[in-house]
């Protein structure tokens, strides 16, 4: 409901946006008249195969991807093995002379967590089509709570396509600005295109929204990215 929510008011083509409105308030009938879970949730996913970048396959598609994705991101929030052990792949890469984290996805969740285990100053966070602001299944269940900036985090940079409506909200500075450390530097609302597959994580990496901050930090100067 939340993914057809964002694509209704944000999808850059009008036509995708009227779709997701249709399919949006189809949902929500089903909801008022009292629907099982299972329609609800069957209906909600037909809805989101209609968008053309989110299964381009169709419905078959469009359900493996949704069950995968919920599947995964239920995993690493229920199961405390999985999510120690996620958590402590990315920190057993951590060295004192770490200068960048990022993450992508539901990988930017883990990479959030981890920066607020870490211990050193780490120069640059980056966030890639996160799901950090997904209010439903997400926010609520991240660590520490309320969620916030992450101590040693210096500067954080979040970067989202329009049409990437796992990147739930790409602004997110209103919600996680609580305890920003003094001279830190929060960035976010960034609209990067990348084409027809919007969540692509080789796309996002060669933006130069991604490519500059991360050679500002590296190298001392700006990196232009293609």
């Amino acid at each position: 409901m939340e993914w057809l929510q964002h694509t209704a008011a944000r999808a850059t083509k009008e036509k995708i946006r009227e779709t997701a409105g249709r399919e949006l308030a189809y949902v929500t009938h089903q909801m008022g008249a009292e629907q099982g879970v299972g329609n609800v949730v069957r209906s909600a996913i037909s809805g989101l195969a209609k968008i053309p970048w989110f299964a381009p396959f169709g419905m078959g598609f469009a359900e493996r991807f949704v069950r995968r994705s919920l599947a995964q991101v239920t995993r690493y929030f229920t199961d405390e093995a999985i999510r120690s052990a996620a958590l402590e792949s990315v920190l057993n890469l951590v060295e004192t002379n770490t200068k960048v984290l990022i993450g992508h996805s539901l990988g930017s969740v883990v990479a959030y967590e981890a920066t607020h285990l870490i211990k050193q100053p780490l120069p640059l966070l980056i966030t890639l089509g996160s799901p950090l602001g997904l209010q439903t299944i997400v926010y609520q269940r991240l660590r520490p709570q309320p969620p916030s900036f992450p101590p040693n985090v210096q500067r954080w940079v979040n970067v989202a396509d329009q049409d990437d409506f796992i990147a739930a909200e790409p602004h997110l500075q209103g919600l996680f600005s609580h305890g920003t450390p003094a001279g830190a530097a929060f960035e976010g609302g960034y609209t990067v295109d990348n084409g027809a597959d919007p969540h692509n994580a080789s796309f996002y990496l060669g933006k130069a929204q991604v490519g500059r901050p991360t050679g500002e930090v590296l190298g001392g100067a700006a990196v232009s990215a293609h």
